[in-house]
């Protein structure tokens, strides 16, 4: 110390430079499994959080690159609320002053025979386009130049050829029940990469698709000079005036479009972020234990360094290196980790995840230095929290006392400080009852965080209450009984007396099986909501469509007349679906018109209250939950709807729950419908069987006779489990990430709680060591641990589970309905949760007894030297 104090004091930092390294390093050759798992543990949070990040980034910006790219170089773009409206306002608009050019566009949602997706087809008049949107205009074959304008031709962007591969050059569409046949007359050279999409002469796609005289948009091309914002407004001013609620006026770039493309996937989005910040967060309490045990561990050389006259604030800096030294591994691993996870997630999944938000696109990953800045902070910073406490400590703690052994205790009393636990939780659940912001719950998820952090901090307390009960209880039996064993009375009372290190390593295995156990609710009982609800809305036999993508296809009277007629048939309903747009900067809502008798709606929609009797003279409607919420409407107001050019007033009946639309959508009956818009055709058709004879017999029969029909060949037909298996498996196929994410935060407890304990054994060699001096075996001891570890885990498990409980209410009844707008019932997957509590408690106790192993393989004399 005399040469240290005398150096010079240019040679002082390097030599504390020195003496930093040399403690970092040793304590990482030492328990290299231990460092490993905490970095590890950092790395697989920051890692998934960045690839999540990377993949919804590149393909957000990707799907809103080619929406904005079929937009061209319009200035003004002017849209229905309904999906097409009168060409007769083109000639207007063309005419207006300012407008250099004005382009008009039908966009159609072509139904493909034998295919679930529907096919982007643009209508342009190529004469106009060439100054808008030149990018979207066919490259023909130099001998056949008139083809942009032929009334049997399209061209299509190259994704889409190789998806539809059409034979021969020649496409076939479907138009009601009849096939329309194209031929392929060139490629789309200048879209992105991965749209699938189809361009014809607009006079052509209204005569092929039965849509003369309708368009989907106008695009305006304003004369230099022009304020684009004035035009605007005034514009939209004179079309609300003349058509009240019937046109958008906006442009490409505005934030209407901004919004609607973000509002389609944010929830989803920022939802898988959080889910994969679960795994960070279980890390931050790995690098806890780790740094508690470690501190625990090096008491007697930190308190020699104190003496030797390491200063209070170098101690405290030199932990917390130790644990930013983790974060900042397991970041950079993390980082370089989580591009390769999005770039191979990408190429082999693309870039909805399984969701389908962002089919028809091909993003590739780009890496995001900023991105990539804020979750090396977030490891770096995760793994600094985790250690601060165990710094505290160690920087506190008075050298004297530390010097002597089995003081480790003393060092963890702070933990067992109950006040700080219970404030946590009482901020939570004020919280959790709090609205969302930005339509995203927020506040839910820091309700989450903060049970999490106040539950761990309240371990050390419940530990020394459950096991100085049971230590009690079992004295008290033990003492009229001269054979108990004395090995649980030692593992009880080891338990009892030692609550803070107790409370370390269930900090490890709350945090993990309590999120293991919300998320397994929560997916669980949104699965068995949703076979339950298609249990209700599906309540027929068989049901026949004319195609499950596209909005082309429909069977118009005469035809359903036909189904309605056929042999074994006891009852029919019909069903038609649109979209209508209620605000821009909101995707459409679908509308349902089918047959439903108002007294009775209960029967064919999953409501969530009454049905209220609908007054004299209105016409009813029933909305779902989602749209109820996003657009303010309850039960018993007045909803507005654009029908035929007009807005037309309906009284919200009740309100029904639909897992299928999140943006919204609204059922009617179809007599209203088809009185307002003098549509007759329909999409889909619910049969019911006759009854009598054998149900697979008739089904088989039925299904012949429809298929038997002029336009038999055009249906696709689904049985009732059919549509459950197919919905299931969509469902699966979305949570996917989700149940990966699930697996991963099991694993990382699993290892979690495996180093707490390793960790915790190799600590108590002294210990183990005077026990052995004393008469106790190794068998015993080595029993003495697996006693320990199993009740510890257990206590870990039961309250984990009760915690996991109360995080999934928040989950199912909070943050659920203000991300996605819907409600579910609760439902526990009581085989899962049982199984993964069992590889707990196997982890556990065989890590205690390797761990012990270990520590047992010194002599004892060795292991208690230091005391001596």
């Amino acid at each position: 110390m005399r040469q240290l104090s005398a150096a010079p004091p240019a040679a002082l930092p390097a030599s504390l430079r020195k003496l930093s390294r040399w403690l970092l390093l040793g304590e990482w050759r030492a328990h290299p499994v231990r460092a490993i798992t905490a970095i590890a543990a950092i790395a697989i949070g920051v890692s998934l959080g960045f690839a999540i990040h990377l993949i919804n980034a590149a393909a957000f910006n990707e799907f809103s690159s080619a929406i904005k790219s079929l937009s061209g170089q319009a200035d003004v773009q002017v849209t229905g609320a309904e999906a097409t409206f009168d060409e007769q306002v083109y000639p207007r608009l063309a005419e207006r002053p300012g407008v250099a050019v004005a382009s008009p566009v039908l966009d159609v949602q072509a139904s493909l025979p034998g295919q679930r997706s529907a096919l982007q087809i643009i209508g342009l008049d190529p004469f106009r386009a060439g100054y808008v949107t030149p990018d979207l205009l066919g490259t023909p074959d130099p001998e056949h130049l008139a083809d942009t304008l032929a009334d049997d031709a399209i061209f299509l962007s190259p994704a889409a050829q190789a998806w539809l591969k059409p034979q021969g050059g020649v496409l076939a569409l479907q138009s009601g029940t009849q096939a329309v046949t194209l031929r392929v007359a060139g490629p789309l050279q200048r879209v992105r990469a991965g749209q699938r999409l189809g361009v014809m002469d607009i006079g052509a796609l209204q005569w092929r698709l039965n849509r003369v005289g309708q368009l989907s948009r106008v695009d305006l091309k304003l004369r230099g000079g022009v304020d684009r914002e004035a035009f605007k407004a005034q514009l939209a001013r004179d079309l609300e005036r003349e058509h009240p609620g019937r046109f958008h006026v906006g442009s490409p770039n505005d934030e209407d479009q901004n919004s609607r493309n973000n509002n389609m996937s944010r929830a989803y989005r920022v939802n898988l972020s959080v889910l994969a910040l679960v795994a960070l967060f279980t890390g931050a309490f790995l690098v806890f234990s780790t740094q508690a045990l470690s501190v625990m561990r090096r008491r007697s050389q930190f308190a020699l360094l104190r003496v030797l006259g390491m200063e209070r604030g170098r101690l405290l800096r030199q932990i917390l290196l130790e644990g930013r030294a983790l974060g900042v591994a397991g970041s950079l691993l993390g980082i370089a980790a989580g591009y390769g996870l999005a770039a191979a997630a990408l190429r082999l999944f693309g870039g909805d995840l399984g969701a389908g938000y962002f089919a028809g696109v091909q993003p590739q990953v780009q890496f995001t230095p900023v991105a990539a800045l804020v979750y090396f902070a977030l490891g770096a910073g995760v793994a600094m929290l985790g250690c601060v406490a165990p710094a505290m400590e160690a920087a506190r703690a008075t050298p004297a006392v530390a010097l002597k052994s089995g003081s480790e205790e003393t060092a963890m009393a702070r933990l067992a400080l109950a006040w700080p636990g219970l404030a946590c939780l009482a901020v939570a659940a004020a919280m959790s009852q709090m609205p969302p912001l930005w339509e995203l719950p927020i506040f839910g998820y820091l309700s989450i965080a903060l049970m999490l952090v106040g539950a761990i901090a309240l371990m050390p307390r419940l530990a020394s209450t459950v096991f100085r009960l049971l230590h009690a209880r079992w004295s008290a039996a033990a003492a009229d009984r001269p054979d108990s064993s004395p090995v649980l009375a030692l593992a009880l009372a080891r338990l009892a007396n030692a609550s803070g290190q107790a409370g370390i390593a269930l900090g490890g295995v709350l945090s993990s099986f309590s999120l293991m156990v919300a998320m397994a609710i929560m997916v669980s009982s949104f699965r068995v909501s949703l076979d339950d609800w298609l249990l209700q809305i599906l309540p027929a036999d068989l049901y026949a469509s004319t195609a499950s993508g596209g909005a082309t296809a429909g069977l118009n009277p005469r035809e359903q007349e036909q189904v309605r007629a056929l042999p074994g048939v006891a009852k029919v309903d019909f069903l038609r679906a649109r979209g209508v747009s209620l605000a821009p900067e909101r995707p459409p809502v679908l509308l349902m018109a089918r047959n439903i008798e108002p007294a009775n709606a209960d029967k064919l929609l999953a409501m969530t209250g009454p049905t209220l009797p609908v007054p004299e003279g209105r016409r009813p409607v029933w909305v779902s939950e989602p749209m109820a919420d996003l657009y303010g409407v309850a039960a018993g107001s007045i909803l507005k709807l654009p029908l035929q050019g007009r807005q037309h007033e309906f009284f919200v009946a009740g309100v029904w729950r639909d897992y299928a639309r999140a943006s919204g959508s609204v059922q009617m009956r179809l007599a209203d419908y088809r009185a307002i818009t003098g549509d007759m055709d329909i999409n889909s058709t619910a049969i019911w069987l006759a009854k009598g004879g054998d149900g697979d017999d008739n089904m088989k029969k039925v299904k012949a006779a429809l298929k038997a029909l002029p336009f038999g060949a055009g249906l696709e037909l689904s049985a009732l489990s059919e549509l459950r298996a197919m919905s299931l498996t969509i469902f699966d196929r979305s949570f996917a990430v989700t149940y990966l994410l699930e697996a991963i935060a099991i694993i990382i407890g699993l290892f979690g709680v495996a180093a707490t304990f390793s960790a915790q054994t190799l600590a108590r060699s002294k210990e183990f060591g005077m026990l052995r001096h004393i008469g106790v075996t190794r068998r015993q001891i080595l029993a003495i641990l697996a006693l320990e570890g199993g009740a510890l885990t257990g206590l870990g498990i039961a309250t984990g589970a009760v915690l996991g409980w109360i995080i999934s209410l928040v989950l199912v009844f909070v943050i659920n309905p203000q991300s996605f707008h819907w409600t579910m019932q609760m439902h526990f997957p009581w085989p899962l949760l049982a199984s993964v509590a069992s590889a707990l408690l196997a982890a556990a106790a065989l890590t205690a007894l390797l761990a012990g192993r270990q520590a047992l393989s010194g002599a004892p004399i060795r292991a208690v030297r230091e005391d001596w």
